[in-house]
């Protein structure tokens, strides 16, 4: 009987309270850092352009990412795990709009909603990677993505001087490690140029 309301008032607290806390945390290490973006040209050039992207990074770098987008509106890809609804509520915060789904549930369904997004002129955001691995290998769903699209692809990297690893909630696997900062360090940022995929090509 006990655990039956325990859990619904551990998930309104973890729902009320570390959105807003994890949003803090980010903002506050992003000001005790000496951040450097480097590449940012490319992706402004698109801008000036008229042109929206696809911004893509991998899974374990996702913690400080919300303070490097230069654009005006982005909706990200989130899993339908329950803790992607604590990610998407902190993303908010960074005025990012969550599209849930991932290529384990509700994937079919996020993609065509990406492409409709993508279409409709607003910037788009994944993490090739997720949400089940394996680690720093870009899946198929981004090159879908950018063929239907028609939005270039920008590989976004965020390297710190000082950092820890630090468990994602209950997940587990080789996605369930995110890699942090830790205050007072140096940080690099910035885009690898871009990257197009031709209609009806499998690559970029």
């Amino acid at each position: 009987m006990g655990s039956r309301w325990l859990k619904p008032v551990e998930r309104w607290f973890k729902l009320a309270l570390i959105p807003p806390a994890g949003a803090a945390v980010i903002r506050a290490l992003g000001r005790s850092m000496r951040i450097e973006t480097r590449g940012q040209e490319h992706v402004d050039r698109l801008y000036r352009e008229g042109k929206r992207v696809i911004i893509a990074f991998w899974h374990a770098r996702q913690l400080m990412m919300p303070l490097t987008y230069r654009g005006t509106l982005a909706h990200i890809l989130i899993s339908q795990h329950q803790d992607g609804e604590i990610v998407a509520r902190i993303v908010e915060r960074f005025g990012l709009r969550a599209v849930r789904g991932s290529s384990t549930r509700g994937g079919v369904g996020a993609l065509r909603e990406l492409i409709r997004l993508g279409r409709s002129g607003v910037d788009l955001v994944v993490t090739p990677d997720g949400p089940t691995g394996p680690a720093h290998v870009v899946k198929m769903g981004v090159i879908q993505l950018a063929r239907a699209s028609n939005l270039p692809i920008v590989p976004l990297a965020f390297g710190c001087s000082k950092k820890t690893l630090w468990q994602l909630g209950s997940l587990h696997g080789p996605l369930s490690v995110l890699a942090g900062p830790l205050p007072l360090g140096a940080a690099l940022v910035g885009p690898a140029g871009k990257r197009c995929v031709r209609p009806g090509s499998q690559t970029p």
